[in-house]
């Protein structure tokens, strides 16, 4: 099985509680330490549990979202308010409910020319670095693809062997689009990195990546080479196929 912690749920919404409270809790430490907290979001079906829990009143009341950074791992290349913008995705379950302010909500300007420039040179102007040298997420969330792939980090794209960049465009030819993601050396600075997976069809490759051994051509997410903490979420239908699965 996976070295890391993999922590699996009856459901959507038992898995979106416990995502919240783990979140609060990051933030609060961060926060308390007399810093900012500095998230990015992962779009997709399954973190839109986690967002809308942070939303209700009652969770939404326990973060102090003045000190709180909203980044995104990856957007598609279309306006803000398109359907399939993960900003408007967030926007609408969780940054719309809750009084961060405005200027600290970073969304990838994904419709403009040069965007993973000029994010990443945000990203460089405001978040603390690591000994490293580059840019410390406190916090990352990631979704899974049915292909392995994380944030718009998919299997045989260039984008996998950047070694420089933290954001970067990427041509994905199955789907015949640009999008903007972070990279996988960012990714990998991560103070925390929680990945969330849910529902049947995932359960094969789950199993796969937490139990086989090293594959000759690796999945992208099993290209994350953490420096801090990797938590795995799952609902129970996704870890179905792993040995002794129990919620």
């Amino acid at each position: 099985m996976s070295q890391y912690p993999i922590h699996i749920y009856n459901d959507v919404d038992e898995l979106g509680r416990a995502a919240a409270q783990r979140w609060i809790e990051l933030a609060d430490q961060t926060i308390k330490a007399g810093g900012q907290f500095h998230v990015a979001l992962s779009g997709g079906t399954t973190p839109r549990s986690l967002y809308e829990r942070l939303a209700t009143p009652e969770l939404a009341g326990r973060i102090d979202w003045q000190h709180v950074h909203v980044w995104f791992g990856d957007e598609r290349t279309v306006p803000h308010d398109h359907p399939d913008s993960n900003y408007r995705m967030a926007y609408e379950a969780l940054l719309s409910h809750v009084p961060i302010p405005p200027a600290q909500v970073h969304r990838i300007e994904a419709e403009k020319d040069n965007a993973a420039q000029a994010y990443e040179a945000l990203i460089t102007a405001t978040i603390p670095k690591s000994a490293a040298g580059m840019a410390q997420f406190d916090l990352i969330l990631l979704g899974l693809g049915p292909d392995g792939h994380v944030a718009s980090l998919f299997p045989g794209t260039a984008i996998l062997q950047e070694s420089m960049c933290q954001v970067a465009a990427v041509h994905v030819d199955k789907l015949n689009t640009w999008r903007i993601s972070l990279t996988l050396p960012v990714i990998d600075n991560a103070r925390h990195i929680m990945i969330f997976v849910a529902g049947a069809g995932k359960a094969e490759i789950v199993r796969q990546i937490l139990t086989e051994g090293p594959r000759t051509v690796p999945y992208p997410v099993q290209m994350i080479r953490p420096a801090g903490m990797f938590e795995w979420y799952l609902d129970a239908a996704a870890a179905q196929a792993l040995p002794e699965a129990q919620p």
